[in-house]
């Protein structure tokens, strides 16, 4: 089942706390995920940025809010236990705790009303409130960015000319750390009488090993089948080498596949998409224009007595 948001949350996480006792954030994470049928599959689903796992950002925020509310007390790091005004919130039964709940409390809203980066945005009906955590927010703007970023590398890419596409993906391979990632290990071939390769990356300095490129500035529609991969084999092989990368601005058919994976020669297909895809993580034709770091409280640092 897919894990509910921090809002769904917030009800589970406090009747975990419940019994009035204190509770870490591990017990409360684990009262909860049983409440709710979560596997340990689905507890461990990371962020997208591989920083934590997403039910446990969530039951975080979960807390973090009604601790501003005054629904629960951090008794010190990592540790809640339930507020009177808590007790009396689960003794009402309620059938969800959520923004627009909390939003009941004047010190939730003096909070929010700072603007800080961890207030939430608040709106009067609770069904369109986010459902994301800070975090998920970002990470989600971040992937739609970067989805973007490369949608446009590829169009560029596709617009220009075959010389090019063999530049870039020999630059590509070089910031990959093919040849070390020394620029003077790749070279572009490409041209008449290239003998179907179209660039060589040297992964040591005498050249004893090399890795052949192969690249085809196709057209959307237009994928590269088991043919064109005949004829590259066949072209490394008269090149006295087994390794050979083939990149095409399109995608590979089926029967493509299917001969790559059944040649002996080491062949490593790259498709528009993942074309795209490393050029941006590898930083080939971008550049970074900001960087935002994220900053949570150093529990640590405030763990001690003076």
């Amino acid at each position: 089942m897919a894990i509910p948001d921090y809002q769904a949350l917030m009800l589970p996480a406090l009747a975990a706390l419940g019994d009035g006792a204190e509770a870490p954030i591990r017990v409360t994470r684990e009262r909860v995920a049983e409440a709710e049928g979560l596997t340990p599959a689905e507890t461990r689903e990371m962020l997208g940025s591989g920083s934590q796992t997403k039910f446990a950002n969530r039951v975080g925020w979960a807390m973090t809010y009604m601790v501003h509310a005054g629904l629960v007390e951090r008794v010190r790091r990592g540790v809640h236990r339930l507020t009177s005004e808590g007790r009396r919130v689960l003794s009402a039964g309620p059938a969800r705790i959520d923004l627009q709940v909390l939003n009941q409390y004047p010190s939730f809203v003096a909070w929010r009303r700072k603007k800080g980066p961890e207030a939430p945005r608040v709106v009067s009906d609770s069904q369109d409130a986010p459902t994301d955590t800070p975090e998920e927010a970002l990470g989600r703007a971040a992937e739609q960015l970067r989805e973007q970023v490369q949608g446009e590398l590829l169009a560029r890419v596709r617009e220009a000319s075959p010389a090019f596409l063999e530049k870039v993906v020999v630059d590509l391979l070089t910031a990959m750390g093919y040849g070390g990632g020394d620029p003077d290990m790749g070279h572009v071939t490409g041209g008449s009488g290239d003998g179907g390769i179209d660039g060589t990356i040297r992964e040591d300095a005498l050249g004893l090993d090399e890795v052949y490129v192969q690249a085809k500035r196709y057209s959307e529609g237009n994928n590269v089948g088991e043919a064109d991969l005949r004829n590259f084999a066949g072209a490394i092989d008269a090149a006295g080498t087994t390794k050979g990368v083939f990149v095409t601005t399109s995608e590979f058919r089926h029967a493509a596949q299917t001969y790559v994976n059944r040649s002996p020669k080491r062949i490593v297909l790259i498709d528009g998409a993942e074309l795209a895809r490393l050029m941006e993580v590898h930083n080939v034709g971008v550049r970074t224009r900001v960087r935002h770091e994220i900053k949570r409280i150093d529990e640590d640092y405030f763990d001690i007595d003076i």
